[in-house]
């Protein structure tokens, strides 16, 4: 007669691999919640600049402004594009911008804001800007966010 085994084996379930998948789930939605929560806040960002009048030596001066980009300047505000190989021309909108500064330098002043990809650019517009001594201010800006020009009134 066989002996009956005086231990009973009764199947346990074994929930590692059941807290495995839930473990990668969970860290798989926690990286994609942090993704799309960076990539949601790195977008419409931006910044204004304003002239103010109370302070600095430009008190009395209004500004004007461009923006250095990859390739060429964009005179603001009628959005103009200017290419980086017409910088010295003498019929270019930005020559004339810097002829009415240089006849006006005692009301008025450039304002430069300079994109990572155009400073290159912003050398060239320096070199033109300051052998007609015309003041110079300049605001470095992040590529892809977004510029808000505002003058406040003197």
């Amino acid at each position: 007669m066989p002996r009956r085994s005086a231990k009973k084996s009764h199947p346990e379930p074994d929930l590692f691999p059941f807290l495995s998948i839930l473990a990668c789930t969970i860290g798989t939605l926690i990286l994609l919640i942090i993704v799309m929560t960076l990539q949601s806040l790195g977008k419409g960002r931006s910044v204004t600049i304003l002239a103010r009048p109370e302070t600095g030596q430009n008190q009395q001066k209004q500004p004007r402004y461009v923006e250095c980009q990859a390739g060429g300047i964009v005179i603001h505000p009628q959005g103009t594009f200017v290419s980086s190989a017409s910088l010295g021309s003498p019929q270019s909108p930005l020559e004339t911008l810097l002829r009415q500064l240089a006849r006006r330098k005692d009301r008025e002043y450039l304002i430069v804001v300079v994109r990572p990809q155009g400073i290159e650019v912003f050398k060239q517009l320096r070199a033109l800007v300051e052998n007609r001594g015309i003041d110079l201010g300049y605001e470095p800006l992040e590529e892809g966010w977004r510029l808000n020009l505002k003058t406040e009134a003197p």
